[in-house]
């Protein structure tokens, strides 16, 4: 008779599974968490990101995910308010807010109030705080005698090395003036390529002259992967008066330049780190600025693994930084003055998970394992609601979560341009005006942020997004051509009184009044995949309700931006993201002496008005006060009169938090906010625990359907083994 056997092993490894799962769960440890079990109750914020950042050695990074990072870790001079809406700038690393002064040629002071075209130079007088240290990093660790203890790697120790904790010793050192006069001299590094060298060479003093001896001095070397020290090299435009004093100087006058001292392009730099990375052997291990910056920032980047996370943690050398008492007036009651006065930062890591698809960060951050979220298309209808005023409200589910919805209005402009060198729809005179207007009557802006952009977007009323200095919202603030204000609220006329404006302008009903020809007019654009086809109808049907034939006409964006330099384009669709909060970053998109055509500026639409000139001239320059509003107001009327845009929109961006995020205020300039926000990691814990919950249901099921299976197996051996047995007793009596 042939064994038969019972796969008792299996069937208790089922049962000691179903047990363990039990314990887990009592113990409260969702069985999906994705983090280490120590890192639980910990003062961690989570988020993610796509790909590792190309850059971050502040000379040369200038994209959003790379200031994610490096503006927590560097400390430009300034910064800005974090709560103040219009955006202001204070002093972060220097004791106050630059003192500025003007010389003529000669080098003699002028009075503040001296005209442009006298004043030679500006003064930038910087003093700094005394109490800035430096993150503990090996290239200040020093020796006994006093010598830097890792400025000379030998081969023996290179070999024990592969990342920064590695080094067994730290070291720090105090801020100086001389560590941002060497980043400004990194500026124009032959090596490092900063994207804004050629800018500043035209305004700092002596950079450009700089720049070609350190080229010439650069390509001589014996050694071409040597350090390059920069410190015995003179900046003429930068004077150091003391360690904690210094001045820069500028060719004539550019107040804007205020906006570029709280950028991570003007933050301190210390010699020792250069020196440090410049070691033969630590770039191939990726021991680089690029990947290991040196600040003296907040946080500090202590694991950088591009295919797995990246790290910020707490500065222990951080100095003292308190969040801010000042803000908005609803500030207080939306709780983000809670903490005012309060030391800074508050979090102690942030982790950065590699993510690069939306679906599952998506659903983390619904179980709780990602503190925010944005909003993509995928999930933006189970996100988000519109009520029958239209505005966006959270779903049901979402507001059961106790999720929270941020909107806040980006400082950009998407417009549609007409060519003011066009003969159809160009030119100052005012039926020219009339023609423009009404097709700006015509394209429902408000249709097409419903339509293609889920409510994401603001009507523009004129050039200037809001939060910068001069906008007007309410009814001071809409554009009297395009809408009227009613009940309480800007209202696109009526397509009758465009159509009354078409008429006036010599085009009744789309047709040219003279030659009796319709209107025709062509649209470049490089929207040309399928997803963009559902657009470029919508914007043919806009011009069809005017009767107006629009011809599309699209190409590669290298063709079309050859096709704006020569002025070939009638109707365009363009953008502009702010560089810094100024009405003049955005202003001289339209001054005459930034036409792109003979003059390559970022005046696309090539309209020159010279009375919009002569005020903006007047305006770029003065500091922010009544005169500059007037100023701005009365450029804003001459813009909307003359249409040469139809001014579109200005995108709104739509961002989810837990309840247990706080402090979570948008700033769109302010890239160093990760200090502000708090998180309580005790609520984290708890609805982490309540919403992953296993389903536990289905187990006693699957144990009774596996008992029913073995049962009768297990009878079945039973009876086997009786007649084993009585076989054996059997053959045992036979005599």
């Amino acid at each position: 008779m042939s064994s038969f056997r019972i796969p008792w092993r299996p069937i208790l490894r089922l049962l000691a599974s179903g047990l363990g799962l039990a314990l887990l769960v009592g113990c409260g440890d969702p069985l999906n968490n994705p983090y280490p079990a120590e890192d639980n109750g910990k003062n961690i914020l989570y988020t993610s990101f796509e790909e590792r950042p190309k850059h971050l050695d502040p000379a040369q990074a200038y994209s959003a995910n790379e200031y994610e990072l490096i503006a927590q870790i560097y400390e430009p001079l300034l910064q800005y308010a974090y709560l103040v809406r219009p955006y202001r700038l204070e002093p972060l690393t220097a004791a106050a807010l630059p003192a500025v002064s003007y010389l003529d040629q000669a080098g003699r002071p002028l009075p503040d109030d001296a005209p442009d075209e006298r004043i030679a130079y500006s003064v930038y007088d910087i003093r700094l705080r005394q109490d800035v240290r430096f993150q503990p990093h090996p290239a200040f660790a020093k020796d006994d005698a006093g010598r830097y203890r890792y400025h000379a790697l030998t081969p023996e120790q290179l070999s024990h090395i592969e990342t920064l904790a590695d080094f067994p010793e730290t070291g720090s050192r105090a801020l100086t003036a001389e560590d941002y006069a060497y980043q400004i001299k990194r500026l124009v590094h032959p090596r490092i390529h900063s994207p804004i060298a050629e800018m500043m060479k035209g305004h700092i003093v002596g950079l450009k002259e700089l720049s070609e001896r350190l080229a010439k001095d650069y390509a001589a070397r014996p050694d071409p992967k040597a350090w390059f020290d920069l410190r015995s090299y003179a900046l003429e435009g930068v004077e150091i008066l003391d360690p904690h004093h210094f001045r820069i100087r500028l060719y004539g006058k550019y107040p804007q330049f205020r906006f570029w001292l709280a950028m991570p392009f003007f933050a301190p730099v210390p010699w020792e780190a250069d020196a440090f990375y410049s070691q033969p052997g630590l770039a191939e291990k990726n021991l680089s600025l690029d990947w290991y910056p040196v600040g003296t920032g907040a946080y500090m980047l202590t694991e950088n693994n591009p295919n797995r996370r990246m790290v910020l943690s707490r500065n222990p050398n951080y100095h003292d930084d308190r969040y801010p008492s000042e803000g908005e007036p609803d500030d207080a009651s939306q709780g983000y003055l809670r903490d005012a006065g309060q030391r800074l930062p508050f979090i102690d890591r942030v982790v950065f998970v590699l993510e690069k698809e939306t679906i599952p960060y998506w659903n983390k951050f619904l179980q709780g394992y990602y503190d925010a979220s944005g909003l993509a298309s995928d999930n933006f209808d189970q996100a988000i609601q519109f009520s029958g005023q239209g505005n966006a409200e959270l779903t049901d589910a979402m507001k059961a979560k106790g999720i929270r919805l941020q909107t806040t209005v980006a400082t950009s402009d998407f417009y549609l341009g007409f060519n003011m060198l066009d003969p159809v729809v160009g030119g100052l005179s005012e039926a020219k005006a009339k023609l423009r207007r009404a097709i700006s009557i015509a394209i429902d802006e408000e249709e097409f942020i419903a339509i293609f952009m889920n409510g994401r977007g603001l009507p523009a009323q004129g050039v200037l997004p809001p939060g910068l200095f001069g906008y007007l919202g309410g009814r001071e603030g809409i554009n009297p051509y395009v809408y009227d204000w009613v009940d309480g609220r800007p209202r696109r006329k009526g397509i009758d009184q465009a159509r009354r404006l078409l008429a006036e302008a010599g085009y009744p009903d789309g047709v040219d009044a003279v030659t009796g020809k319709p209107l025709v007019l062509y649209l470049d654009t490089v929207a040309s995949g399928p997803d963009d086809k559902s657009v470029l109808n919508w914007y043919r049907k806009q011009f069809a309700k005017l009767g107006i034939q629009l011809v599309l006409r699209t190409t590669d964006y290298n063709q079309f931006q050859q096709k704006m330099l020569n002025g070939n384009a009638q109707l365009f669709r363009w953008g502009w993201n702010a560089d810094y909060p100024d009405p003049e970053n955005f202003f001289f998109l339209l001054y005459g002496g930034n036409a792109k055509v003979g003059k390559g500026g970022e005046n696309a639409a090539n309209y020159q008005n010279p009375e919009f000139d002569r005020l903006f001239e007047k305006m770029r320059n003065l500091e922010d006060g009544p005169e500059r509003f007037r100023l701005i107001q009365a450029m804003q009327e001459i813009l909307r009169h003359d249409a040469p845009w139809v001014f579109g929109l200005h995108p709104k961006s739509f961002s989810l938090s837990h309840a247990w995020y706080q402090n979570r205020k948008p700033n769109l300039m302010a890239n160093n906010g990760l200090k502000y926000l708090r998180i309580d990691s005790r609520l984290r814990e708890a609805k982490r625990a309540e919403w992953n919950r296993p389903v536990l249901w289905p187990l006693p099921l699957l144990l009774g359907l596996l008992a029913a299976a073995v049962l009768p197996a297990y009878r079945l051996y039973r009876r086997r083994m009786r007649a084993t047995a009585l076989d054996r007793r059997s053959a045992e009596t036979v005599p």
